[in-house]
C-alpha cells in the first residue's frame, strides 16, 4: 500500500473505525444487494423486492439499517419510496466490490 503522508495514530484509529462501522453493515448478504442495487441508480422499494426476490418485512428491515447508518436517503413520490445512496465512500466500496466481483472478464478468472 503506497502512501503519501503519514497519519498520526489518533487519526488512523478514527479511519480505522469508519471502515469497520461500513464493513460491518455491507458484511449482510441483503443489505450488500441492496446496496449493489441502489449503486445502480435510484430504485423504489417494489423494484428492489422484485429484483433481490427480498421478502417485504426483511427489506424493511434491512432498508432501515441502511438508513439509521446514512448509506442511503429516501425521498417520496406519491406512494411510492425510492432509495438512493447517500455515501460517497459507501459508492466508492460498492463500485470496487462490483470491480472485483461483478465484471465478465474478472469473473472468468476466478
Amino acid at each position: 500500500m503506497t502512501t503519501t503522508h503519514e497519519l498520526d495514530v489518533p487519526t488512523m484509529r478514527a479511519a480505522a473505525n469508519q471502515a469497520c462501522a461500513l464493513m460491518r453493515v455491507l458484511s449482510n448478504p441483503d443489505r450488500l444487494m441492496l446496496m449493489c442495487q441502489i449503486a445502480q441508480g435510484e430504485r423504489c422499494v417494489g423494484e428492489l423486492e422484485e429484483l433481490l426476490d427480498i421478502r417485504q418485512p426483511t427489506l424493511s428491515q434491512q432498508l432501515a439499517v441502511l438508513r439509521e447508518e446514512a448509506l442511503v436517503e429516501t425521498r417520496r413520490e406519491g406512494k411510492q419510496i425510492y432509495y438512493r445512496i447517500a455515501s460517497d465512500q459507501a459508492l466508492a466500496v460498492m463500485n470496487l466490490l462490483y470491480q472485483i466481483y461483478c465484471t465478465p472478464d474478472e469473473g472468468a478468472q476466478r
